[in-house]
């Protein structure tokens, strides 16, 4: 899922000051060898329907083991995958969504990064020059299982670990997975060029559309990198593409920064490098970008990918030691580093059609399963994490309509697997996890409507309900509840919120009454009920960030889900309505209908095991201790 957060420019000067070289030292538990695999979204009851088509996955649990995994409260990938990393559910490590509010003014923010502002700057002309503090920090509590492993000396990589944006400081080689963004500061803005008349959109969710004039079979494209936050003005940064089109044949040459490359109709470029200027001939942001020429007649069509952050440049903090991105890009050529790199937004734009989407994923793929291979070969001694993205953001948009597409990507992660079981032998523990599992998603919910019909929720007008975000027409001063992120209600407190208005001492009695409305909520068009279960998380979760959390979980049934506009805070009209999106299916319902998956070379003891248990297993196998805040036990 991709929410555009901003994230400024400013602290690009000084990420390499913040970042320190690791090191690596062998200790009497670097004879220990543990492959891990996280497979984002990989379904347990799919994988059952496809055995035979997935023979290696077959074969791993013939000769050890497969059971489901139980995933967390919500069944979110930033929630799971925090669990996975800190061995803690969400109380403990604090992320519980894809979206927080800000408590002062309750609009949505990342949960899992944010940017903090220089103390100390330096003005020369129109430029502000950080010289101290500034950057961007993790929101995630809790130690990482790799830094207990390498403090005990256990060699150990961590590639693409999901809410590791920026990477914890540790003594390991880590790339940074889901949560890093691209260059401008998003979790992922495409950008589509066309003169076509027809075309009369300026922004949708996850890209920009611009309308490019076409003189003499000329265009010029304008590339958007950072917002330059070195300069007081925090003027956007670009680069000019000069796309040549050809008067004759299907076919246009591109004109980047003295570079030129050719492209036909339907082709792909290879990476791309661009320099955004934020202090002209001292210092620069490079970028990694793919061109797709979509169509040159009657009408310029060109799709440009987001503005990857360059791995053998990075301008933020990608990888430790910070010159790990480096080295693989020297071994590997570019590669993505967007933490969720499949575009999914072009294609729910209608700017990608499905087997342009395919093929652009397909892309993403390829880029990690040759990381994936040469993690493999190199691979020794100790721990090594790979996770792919592949799985989920496929099934977001092929579940059920198109399974024998999304079977194709399955057969891929089979294939690495099988490459893994073969490096692992007799001598290595191999286990495969996913975070959860998949479902339908039919039909949207406006969980701000079911409040505002419930009385709990009240706008200046009833006539301004729609799909502004932000609470634009919420009245605080008449609304008890507010729904933001895809699973979360909260009350409006006196003493929390800014303007709050229900005394601590009900704050009880308003979520019981919002607990017993959800559980009465039935779909008018199908008479089904809409949520299976609610949480609390006094008794869901464990740990000091329970004060931190949602007062309230939605658990929806199978085939609903909290809408996009209750994500940022709208109130459309209607509470319920069909799901129209090419993205059509989820996992953000009640965790026990989507359970994610453990398979293992080794039996598993567990009966019931749960994500935060892979934690304890992953310690267990390197004589590493727990840490007293971590809850999982070894699943062996």
């Amino acid at each position: 899922m991709k929410f555009a957060f901003a994230l400024p420019a400013l602290f690009l000067l000084a990420c390499a000051l913040l970042l320190a070289a690791c090191s690596r030292q062998p200790t009497q538990a670097a004879g220990r060898k543990l492959i891990v695999i996280g497979v984002d979204g990989m379904d347990p009851v799919f994988l059952e329907r496809h055995w035979d088509s997935l023979p290696n996955l077959n074969r791993l649990r013939q000769q050890g083991d497969f059971k489901r995994l139980a995933t967390t409260i919500p069944p979110q990938s930033p929630v799971a995958w925090s669990s996975v990393i800190t061995g803690m559910d969400p109380g403990g490590h604090g992320i519980f969504d894809f979206v927080h509010r800000n408590l002062a003014t309750r609009m949505p923010a990342s949960s899992m990064s944010e940017i903090t502002e220089p103390t100390h700057t330096l003005t020369i002309g129109p430029y502000l020059i950080p010289l101290s503090g500034g950057g961007v920090r993790s929101l995630r509590t809790g130690r990482a299982f790799w830094q207990l492993l390498t403090e005990e000396g256990v060699p150990t990589r961590v590639i693409r670990m999901p809410a590791n944006f920026p990477p914890a400081d540790c003594e390991a080689e880590s790339l940074a997975g889901m949560g890093t963004p691209d260059l401008t500061g998003t979790n992922g803005t495409f950008s589509f060029f066309t003169d076509d008349p027809a075309e009369t959109r300026q922004e949708v969710p996850g890209g920009k559309i611009s309308r490019v004039g076409v003189t003499n079979g000329r265009a010029m494209l304008r590339i958007e990198g950072p917002a330059n936050s070195l300069r007081k003005d925090h003027a956007t940064t670009s680069v000019d593409l000069t796309a040549y089109i050809d008067p004759a044949l299907p076919a246009a040459r591109f004109d980047l920064d003295g570079r030129q490359f050719l492209l036909k109709e339907g082709e792909w470029s290879e990476w791309m490098r661009a320099d955004f200027k934020l202090v002209p001939g001292l210092k620069s942001a490079s970028g990694i970008f793919r061109v797709y020429l979509q169509q040159t007649h009657p009408h310029l069509a060109v799709y440009v990918s987001p503005v990857n952050v360059d791995p053998a440049d990075p301008a933020l903090p990608i990888s430790t030691p910070a010159t790990y991105s480096r080295k693989l890009a020297d071994t590997l050529g570019p590669f993505y580093t967007q933490g969720i790199a499949e575009d999914t937004s072009a294609y729910r734009a209608g700017v990608l059609s499905k087997d342009e989407f395919l093929t652009q994923s397909k892309q993403v793929l390829s880029d990690s399963l040759r990381m994936f291979r040469h993690e493999l070969d190199s691979f020794s001694s100790g721990l090594l994490f790979y996770y792919f993205s592949s799985v989920d953001q496929n099934a977001h948009m092929l579940w059920g309509r198109y399974e024998p597409d999304l079977l194709e990507i399955y057969k891929a992660i089979d294939t690495a697997i099988g490459e893994a079981m073969q490096k692992a032998g007799e001598d290595t523990r191999l286990m495969v996890i996913s975070d959860h599992g998949f479902t339908r998603f039919d039909r949207a919910v406006h969980l701000n409507t079911f409040l505002m019909q419930q009385g709990f929720l009240a706008l200046d007008d009833p006539a301004n309900a729609g799909d502004t975000a932000l609470f634009a027409h919420v009245d605080w001063t008449r609304s008890v509840a507010y729904a933001i992120g895809l699973n979360g209600i909260y009350v409006n407190l006196e003493g929390r919120e800014n303007g709050g208005i229900v005394p601590p001492a009900g704050k009880r009695r308003v979520l019981d009454q919002i607990a017993a409305r959800l559980k009465e909520f039935t779909d008018p068009v199908s008479g089904e009920h809409v949520v299976d279960r609610v949480y609390f998380p006094e008794t869901a979760f464990k740990g000091r960030n329970v004060k931190n959390s949602p007062d309230l979980f939605v658990g929806f049934r199978g085939g609903y889900r909290a809408s996009w506009q209750t994500a940022l805070g709208a109130v459309p009209a209607a509470a319920l309505e069909d799901n129209t999106d090419a993205w059509i299916a989820d996992h953000c319902v009640a965790s026990d209908e989507v359970p994610g998956v453990l398979l293992s070379n080794r039996k598993v003891r567990a009966a019931a095991p749960q994500l935060f248990d892979i934690t304890a297993t992953i310690l267990n196998e390197f004589g590493v201790a727990k840490t007293t805040t971590m809850i999982g036990q070894s699943v062996y």
